[in-house]
């Protein structure tokens, strides 16, 4: 082995050490930060971050097959409603509700992806964009299940430990860390490398062997699968859901995580969530200029940053390990 290929091969294990330590400090954090705060809204906040995280890295496999999808919130409705009704209409209990929302997200996936996945860019869009609004009038008009416009309120949570923020903290740190560890799996596995070779060039993916429609739709309804489990825990967290939280803008507001994050990496949802969560709760004492504020730094996050903020990053990381040599 030369000497290049000797300190590329330290390189890349100091890299793989150093993201090791860094993941095992950031779970260490939201594992114990909790205990230094009994504070009920930065528990919410935590709360709502791993919720996020759930829905920013499930859309970033629907990204990395070249997709960008509108409707990714229809199916996390879905979830929601299927729950909810299981639990309080027919009293099953919450684990079945769980099991039953992430299955029936992603049947819908199984039935539509096949039509929609053979769209791509603006009409993969578009389409995405329309059966979100589809969904989101039927979670109006069919007022026996969803409730309609009011939706449904007083929803109970999982188990009634979970009634305490804490744990349900807790338990909504456990399944981001399992929805993300799983995407990470995922993402390095075979399936991964045809999802890469797919998003960088479709026909010469097919050309070599890449099953590209077949490896499309499973991601996808993988994907929706995931965001419908979120459906559920969210859903009997907030206590209440109404068809507004499952329009196209909630849709975009998790493609504008994986954007500001960065597209190329699992990493880039996870920052782009914490991105999107915090500021505008940083902003809170602005009420009359808040959204003006957020606005102007996302434009100003977006347009600056092409590759994402962990993109940005990486550069400095790169150009600190120039400039210490």
């Amino acid at each position: 082995m030369t000497s290049a290929s000797l300190a590329a091969a330290r390189g890349a294990t100091g890299r793989s050490s150093g993201h090791r330590w860094a993941i095992a400090a950031v779970a260490a954090a939201l594992a114990l930060w909790p205990l230094l705060t009994q504070d009920k809204f930065f528990l919410h906040v935590g709360t709502r971050l791993c919720f996020a995280a759930i829905g920013a890295a499930s859309l970033h496999l629907i990204i990395r097959t070249g997709h960008v999808s509108l409707g990714h919130t229809a199916f996390m409705g879905v979830g929601a409603y299927t729950s909810v009704y299981l639990v309080m209409q027919l009293k099953l209990p919450f684990l079945a509700g769980l099991v039953a929302a992430t299955g029936a997200s992603a049947l819908l996936a199984l039935a539509i992806g096949p039509v929609i996945l053979r769209l791509t860019g603006k009409y993969f869009v578009l389409i995405t964009f329309l059966l979100g609004e589809i969904a989101r009038m039927v979670y109006v008009d069919w007022r026996s299940v969803t409730g309609g416009a009011n939706g449904i309120f007083e929803i109970p949570p999982p188990a009634p430990v979970f009634a305490e923020k804490l744990w349900y903290y807790y338990l909504a740190l456990a399944a981001a860390a399992a929805v993300v560890a799983f995407c990470g799996r995922l993402l390095n596995s075979e399936v991964g490398r045809a999802m890469e070779s797919i998003r960088e060039g479709e026909r010469l993916a097919e050309c070599s062997g890449v099953p590209v429609i077949r490896t499309k739709i499973t991601v996808f309804v993988i994907a929706c699968a995931l965001v419908g489990f979120q459906g559920s825990l969210q859903a009997h967290y907030e206590t209440l859901i109404s068809p507004q939280l499952y329009s196209s803008l909630e849709s975009l507001n998790y493609v504008i995580m994986n954007v500001i994050g960065g597209m190329h990496t699992l990493v880039g949802p996870l920052v782009g969530a914490a991105f999107m969560i915090i500021v505008p709760e940083l902003l809170r004492d602005y009420v009359n200029a808040q959204h003006i504020l957020f606005g102007i730094i996302l434009i100003v996050v977006m347009a600056g940053l092409p590759t994402g903020l962990v993109g940005m990053g990486s550069k400095l990381i790169a150009a600190l390990r120039g400039g210490s040599r």
